[in-house]
């Protein structure tokens, strides 16, 4: 029978795109060598030219400079998460390290970093007090570095203006629920405070408009939903143009802004929408294929879109789409390395209901060739502000699973993003509260389904996911669980808040809470205070370099289970951080998970 490797795809890719200015070329990081590093490609279908060959390092985040000729990117060691700036030339040769601090995190901007005339570039840091991430820009020729906003927080740089006079900067006083918008000028002026202090809502930046009276935003202020609007530079006044019920993900805009393209995610499937800004004519396009977008990016010209892509039975590629004729073209043949596609299971939507009358939606993947009552896996993503989607998710893991004829419920628990703030908002301060109740609620609608075997219900998550294994493990062991796998999972909310990134700590104390003032309720939801009560058998698997769920969350956690005699398994990687980036790290972590489960799970004859 086929091993998990043979589904892995024999191409990765990371959710990072970068179009040259002359539109005949895409720059992408993939892991043909092992390891995630940057390649780039004729948009022609031509072939492709590797300009790094990191063995440890992981290549996160590409730009390409206006003048074509050499393109940025960050790249951190070992998992670690500190990345630096490098410059590399479009000719190749070894790469220019123009940061290098392993105490500090550098981040590009979120739109194009470099200004329109390329002759700086704007970047965040947190090299001035660990807390605090400031908005830099650096003159590319001198290399001498301007601080201009330093207001404290986290903060983000956003776009150039089109005079490249001025910068819009991103304050995030959480993640992806409570933002502040700024316009700092270059010229040493006060930053202009465009959005209220005192409301939450979300604000992801979008590029300016040609004429440089206000930019494109993504927001939900007045709204449950993301949707986009144009905000005045000025006023922060805001004009909408779409507002589905549904959130807008992704927004991109065309050099001379004659195009916009935007993605709704709709139950966790992506649409992509676009837009002639001439004639403000919306353009008629395809459907995607029933999956997920990321990294939408428009040739100069506005002629077509760049996406990365992928459905449960296909893994990423990267595509391109000519908006004019909607027609889509693969870049990239990712596939997996030895297993059929043509085998592989498409799941169906789902919704189950709570006990307090909410309806939970989930993907069911569900195996066609067991004669038997199956058993199945629940899991759980990361965030916990995140979304289940119908893609290529861990590498193929759902499908390995189906072919040993276990079933994957992968719910949207009340946390989940896309549907709606109030949704997405309910689990803060409350880990292991509301969430707990609909993990519950989804095993007594599995146990409902006769062709579903009651007695072989598993759990499987990464980061909060992990959480929520140790979370259901540790407190429902009524629910009598076959088994659990937890990648990287926090088990004590104290000290995880404690060890949390400094730039985190308004994130910490909105999504957990204070650990001191706090200590209390957050032991009371953590898992570590009832490991005594976990029955199932269990594995760890750890990144020892993870900054975000440090090793000793695992660990903690194994010292006591090992003290009450349950069963655990663990895996640690000593050169991996939260997400494993190597292939044969990714190979070994999800082999030996799934052997796991197919133990614990699968029919005793398979």
């Amino acid at each position: 029978m086929l091993a998990y490797p043979d589904f892995q795809p024999d191409l990765r890719f990371l959710p990072t795109l970068a179009v040259s200015p002359d539109g005949g070329s895409v720059a992408y990081v993939d892991d043909a060598t092992g390891q995630f590093n940057l390649t780039i490609q004729s948009i022609d279908g031509g072939g492709t030219r590797r300009l790094t060959s990191y063995a440890d390092t992981t290549v996160r985040h590409v730009a390409w400079h206006p003048a074509g000729d050499n393109l940025i990117f960050t790249a951190d060691a070992k998992g670690n998460e500190s990345t630096q700036l490098h410059q590399i030339s479009l000719h190749g040769g070894e790469p220019l390290a123009l940061t290098e601090s392993s105490k500090t995190q550098y981040v590009l901007a979120r739109g194009n970093p470099f200004s329109p005339d390329g002759k700086y570039l704007a970047y965040a840091g947190n090299d001035r007090v660990p807390q605090d991430q400031d908005v830099l820009v650096r003159d590319m020729a001198s290399g001498a570095v301007q601080r201009i906003y330093a207001g404290g927080g986290r903060v983000h740089a956003g776009h150039w203006s089109p005079d490249g006079d001025r910068l819009t900067v991103v304050e995030w006083r959480t993640t992806n629920s409570d933002h502040l918008v700024h316009v700092v000028p270059l010229d040493g002026g006060p930053p202009v405070l465009l959005t209220p202090k005192d409301e939450a809502h979300c604000y992801w930046i979008g590029p300016w408009l040609p004429d440089g009276r206000g930019f494109l935003v993504l927001t939900n202020a007045g709204r449950e939903f993301n949707g986009l609007a144009v905000m005045d530079a000025t006023t922060g006044d805001l004009s909408w143009l779409d507002t589905p019920d549904w959130d807008v993900d992704e927004v991109a805009m065309s050099q001379d802004g004659s195009v916009i393209a935007w993605n709704v995610r709709v139950d966790g499937v992506a649409q992509l929408r676009a837009r002639d800004m001439t004639s403000g004519e919306d353009l008629d396009l395809p459907a995607l294929p029933m999956g997920s977008a990321t990294g939408l990016t428009l040739s100069p010209d506005g002629r077509f879109a760049a996406l990365r892509l992928s459905t449960a039975t296909r893994p990423w590629n990267v595509a391109v789409m000519d908006l004019t004729t909607g027609s889509v073209r693969w870049l990239t043949d990712s596939k997996p390395v030895r297993a059929d596609r043509t085998t592989f299971i498409e799941p169906t939507l789902a919704h189950y209901p709570t006990r307090d009358g909410q309806r939970v939606p989930a993907f069911l993947y569900r195996p066609v060739n067991s004669a038997r009552p199956a058993g199945v896996l629940i899991s759980v993503h990361g965030g916990p502000n995140w979304q289940e989607i119908p893609a290529y998710l861990y590498d193929g893991f759902y499908q390995y699973l189906l072919s040993h004829d276990i079933a994957v419920f992968a719910p949207n628990v009340r946390g989940s993003t896309g549907y709606g703030m109030s949704y997405q908002t309910r689990i803060f301060r409350d880990w292991g509260g509301v969430d707990l109740d609909d993990f519950a609620d989804a095993v007594a609608f599995l146990r409902d389904e006769n062709w579903i075997d009651g007695d072989r219900i598993g759990i499987f998550g990464a980061s909060y996911g992990g959480f929520a294994v140790l979370s259901c493990l540790s407190r429902l062991p009524e629910l009598n669980w076959a088994a659990g796998v937890d990648f990287y999972g926090p088990s004590n909310l104290v000290t995880l808040a404690k060890a949390s990134p400094p730039t985190w700590k308004t994130l910490v104390e909105t999504m957990f809470g204070d650990p001191d003032a706090d200590a209390a309720e957050l032991l009371a939801r953590s898992p570590v205070t009832y490991a005594d009560q976990i029955r199932a058998p269990l594995m760890v698997v750890q990144g020892a370099n993870d900054p975000r769920v440090p090793r000793s969350e695992s660990e903690q956690m194994l010292e006591r289970l090992r003290t009450h005699g349950v069963e655990v398994d663990y895996e640690l990687f000593t050169d991996e951080g939260h997400g494993f980036t190597k292939r044969d790290n990714q190979a070994k972590a999800f082999s030996a998970a799934g052997e796991f489960l197919i133990r614990h799970l699968a029919p005793s004859d398979t």
